[in-house]
């Protein structure tokens, strides 16, 4: 079965979705910030609409996109080494190469705008998670101490630093479209909260040993990087695209009920 037969693309799409969308602190920290929970889920049912009429958007562009190179016979380009097709340099071609000064400056300035955004509420989560989880600024012994502003300043910069060299490297290793990267990115990295949150979710009663659980969610990648890399020969041709978050999901689920315990009145959720 190929990777991109339709309902594996939907199946995997739709928990990427909720581990992107629904579990990331990227946008759930938009939901937290609200100070009631009434207040959360009205926010969480306007995103949602929100983002299915953005996403339709997006998709309508990238359709005229490639109905206006098929029109104007503008070819798609091409990486430098491997000759693969970048369809995700497509737009920029078509702003800079085949639009009058205007639109390309409007293309721009969208692009970059979209960016920033991104960009902006990434590195917010990113520090506001080091902060808290790692040097626990949200506790009331380090609320007042010295140099705490300094220190979130500190840390702001640094990821800002770390995800520029992120974003080098990235570009220097992809051959492929920045979207199926993503998604293959994603499948990786996100299948792992989608156990965690599989677990807290339906299995109230029992309690993890937490000093493991980093360990699981190591493992539990790399055992779907090694099944993704071998699906065709260890399931007879079936090859494995999207939905490789829902087997890391699972592994991950498996594996913290395998260190998991019944839990006492004291530890339950």
């Amino acid at each position: 079965m190929k990777g991109t037969y339709f309902i594996k693309q939907i199946l995997g799409g739709i928990f990427v979705t909720i581990a992107m969308v629904g579990l990331d602190q990227d946008l759930m920290q938009k939901n937290l910030s609200c100070a009631h929970i009434e207040d959360a889920q009205k926010n969480m049912y306007t995103f949602t609409g929100i983002f299915v009429l953005i996403n339709i958007f997006f998709l309508s562009v990238g359709a005229l996109l490639y109905i206006y190179a098929s029109q104007n016979n503008v070819e798609i380009p091409t990486d430098l080494i491997t000759g693969k097709p970048r369809t995700d340099l497509l737009f920029p071609e078509i702003a800079f190469h085949h639009l009058s000064l205007v639109p390309s400056v409007v293309f721009l300035l969208g692009l970059t705008a979209a960016t920033f955004a991104t960009t902006d509420s990434a590195l917010t989560a990113l520090t506001t998670s080091f902060c808290v989880d790692f040097l626990g600024m949200d506790k009331s012994e380090n609320a007042n101490k010295p140099n705490i502003v300094r220190t979130r300043h500190g840390v702001h910069i640094a990821f800002s630093f770390l995800m520029f060299i992120v974003i080098v490297i990235f570009n220097a290793i992809n051959d492929a479209s920045v979207v199926s990267m993503i998604f293959k990115i994603a499948s990786y990295t996100y299948g792992p909260l989608l156990g965690l949150y599989g677990f807290g979710l339906f299995m109230k009663s029992k309690t993890v040993k937490d000093k493991w659980v980093p360990f699981i969610c190591i493992l539990s990648p790399a055992i779907c990087f090694f099944i993704s890399k071998n699906s065709a020969a260890l399931l007879g041709d079936y090859v494995i695209d999207n939905e490789l978050i829902i087997i890391n999901g699972l592994i991950t689920f498996l594996g913290l009920l395998l260190i998991s315990k019944p839990a006492t009145s004291q530890t339950k959720f």
